[in-house]
């Protein structure tokens, strides 16, 4: 099984090898990356984050209920999601909003 790096860039957090497919909701926590989940359904806007995936591996694009909570959020930035929405795909560079 592949697994993919998570970097938390800027921070003192060490990376993260994840397997294939992992919901980030469910891998992070707060012992082991600086986001901080809400409601873990894509509303609250509490994991906004912005996300860089490196190399041709690419993150599944938004859902359409995931755009329209980042259309609120982060208007404008290509590079915002929800990381309650992410499933990983890619070796992925995380900053938080």
């Amino acid at each position: 099984m592949r697994r993919w790096r998570v970097e938390f860039p800027e921070t003192t957090w060490p990376a993260l090898k994840l397997p294939d497919l992992s919901a980030l909701s469910e891998a992070l926590s707060v012992d082991n990356s600086p986001l901080l989940f809400g409601c873990r359904s894509g509303l609250c806007g509490t994991c906004l984050i912005e996300v860089e995936a490196s190399g041709e591996d690419r993150l599944m694009p938004p859902s359409a209920d995931e755009a329209e909570t980042l259309s609120i959020y982060a208007p404008g930035n290509p590079r915002a999601r929800l990381a309650c929405q992410i499933h990983i795909s890619a070796d992925l560079k995380i900053c938080k909003l």
